[in-house]
């Protein structure tokens, strides 16, 4: 596969290529000497911008999470949707971009290079911002008492491990991709139970 790069952005260059070569291969195939092969330049020349391959996927991981959140984000802003569409469809979304980026998504949040992981949390002053629009939906219905008062943070957290689990169990193949839809309306369901005090439930079941 002979491509013909001009390289006025080779940093960019080498990171879209990255990604695409994640999407198909996975990150632990990729390597600094591939990316100098595919774009026609040097080790050298790539050294200039990654010191490292760790420097890279870290690079990587930064760009990917802000890729999840700009996609997650765009579902609790929707205007058009009312709380509990909302709150269903973060989740559905959550899956589908797991389902959409097997690969990616197990770079973000499974096992591998996880010391890059914690230097970013450790580096970073906000939280992702998905998970702080997941809080504040939450919060939403605290305040509009569809949901039952509690530690907002504790719920998200509760709520980010479901959806995480039947994701990687998807990727995984444990359960059939087909089944994705129809186990995460049934997870939806039990955690709302949970959630949702009389004023709620009235509102779910209208």
């Amino acid at each position: 596969m002979e491509k013909k790069y001009h390289h006025g952005d080779l940093k960019n260059e080498l990171i879209n290529i990255s990604f695409e070569f994640i999407q198909k291969e996975g990150i632990e195939n990729l390597t600094l000497k591939m990316l100098a092969t595919e774009t026609g330049t040097t080790s050298s020349a790539i050294y200039k911008h990654f010191k490292s391959k760790d420097d890279l996927v870290q690079t990587l991981i930064r760009i990917g999470l802000n890729k999840f959140d700009k996609y997650i984000t765009a579902v609790f802003e929707a205007e058009d949707k009312n709380l509990l569409e909302r709150f269903f469809l973060s989740g559905k979304y959550y899956i589908r971009f797991a389902s959409d980026n097997a690969n990616l998504y197990q770079l973000l949040f499974g096992t591998h290079f996880t010391h890059l992981k914690h230097e970013i949390i450790s580096t970073t002053s906000n939280e992702w911002v998905g998970f702080e629009l997941l809080k504040a939906t939450i919060e939403e219905g605290h305040n509009s008492e569809v949901f039952k008062e509690d530690d907002s943070y504790q719920q998200a957290i509760v709520i980010w491990s479901s959806l995480h689990g039947l994701s990687l169990l998807l990727l995984n193949k444990f359960i059939d991709m087909e089944q994705a839809d129809i186990l995460y309306e049934n997870m939806y369901e039990t955690l709302l139970v949970g959630m949702l005090n009389e004023h709620g439930r009235s509102l779910y079941k209208g």
